[in-house]
């Protein structure tokens, strides 16, 4: 399945230059353009496109804030900026984009991007605009999950065990041992155990404060994991990681940061 691909950029010029070098490599197609933030976020929101390209210096809205507002719609959106402008990039970290390319940039760089892109190979599996049922029924894990909760029982228990989720089809009950990670998706936060996936407004800050620091990480400012369910990490992007998990076929987004607080709280 081709991966598609979003460029927003008011220069015309230079979303051609884009265009023409997504479209020269395999398995990616261009799905729209936009030539300010207002209208890339639109367009975003209509296709869904897997990768964004954004120019930091945009009018109606800048490529930072655009690329926030997609995260808070789906988080896994691979966000690259290609700006002019080399002192953006400590607001690239804040959203954790895949990379940041400084033009004028060579052709070769670009392409090393998208080659990367396509290594990740983690495009609309169980992702935030699927409609597919989220009980994956692939693993039996019914043992593990259990063994790993009993193996850290000894950490002190410093929140209910019973997490209470409003939403707009009534209330929840739900054991916090269930749940395998909480993450923003489509403006709301989506929490996700073996078998089911609940919605609420609640923010993930909100969420947060109920749940045991000991169990549950906050890895990424769009993701909460518990960290009983973690099957393998791997290296993502620039900043970031890709986290598997036992028991679902979701993955979560972990920075840098997360990942060096997770090796303390480990070893």
């Amino acid at each position: 399945m081709s991966i598609k691909v979003l460029i927003a950029d008011d220069d015309e010029g230079m979303r051609l230059v884009l265009k023409k070098a997504v479209e020269r490599s395999a398995g990616f197609t261009v799905a729209g353009e936009a030539e300010d933030g207002g209208a890339a976020l639109r367009i975003f929101e209509s296709i869904r496109p897997d990768v964004v390209f954004l120019d930091v210096e945009m009018p109606v809205m800048s490529g930072v804030n655009c690329a926030k507002k997609i995260a808070d719609i789906d988080p896994r959106t691979v966000i690259i900026f290609a700006t002019a402008h080399e002192g953006y990039m400590p607001e690239a970290f804040e959203v954790y984009a895949f990379d940041y390319l400084v033009k004028p940039f060579r052709m070769q760089r670009l392409e090393q991007t998208l080659d990367r892109i396509k290594v990740t190979g983690r495009f609309r599996q169980g992702t935030s605009g699927s409609k597919q049922d989220t009980s994956t029924g692939k693993r039996d894990t019914s043992v593990s999950k259990q063994d790993a909760y009993e193996n850290r029982a000894g950490r002190p228990a410093n929140a209910p065990q019973k997490l209470i989720i409003r939403n707009k089809e009534g209330i929840s009950i739900v054991d916090t041992r269930d749940i395998i990670l909480i993450q923003r998706e489509d403006g709301a936060t989506a929490i996700y155990t073996s078998r089911a996936r609940f919605v609420t407004s609640d923010s993930l800050g909100d969420i947060e404060q109920k749940l045991d620091g000991s169990i549950f990480l906050r890895c990424h400012k769009s993701y909460i994991i518990n960290i009983d369910y973690i099957d393998k990490i791997y290296p993502y992007g620039r900043w970031t990681y890709i986290v598997k998990f036992m028991g679902t076929d979701r993955d979560a987004l972990m920075t840098r940061e997360s990942f060096e607080k997770l090796e303390k709280i480990l070893a």
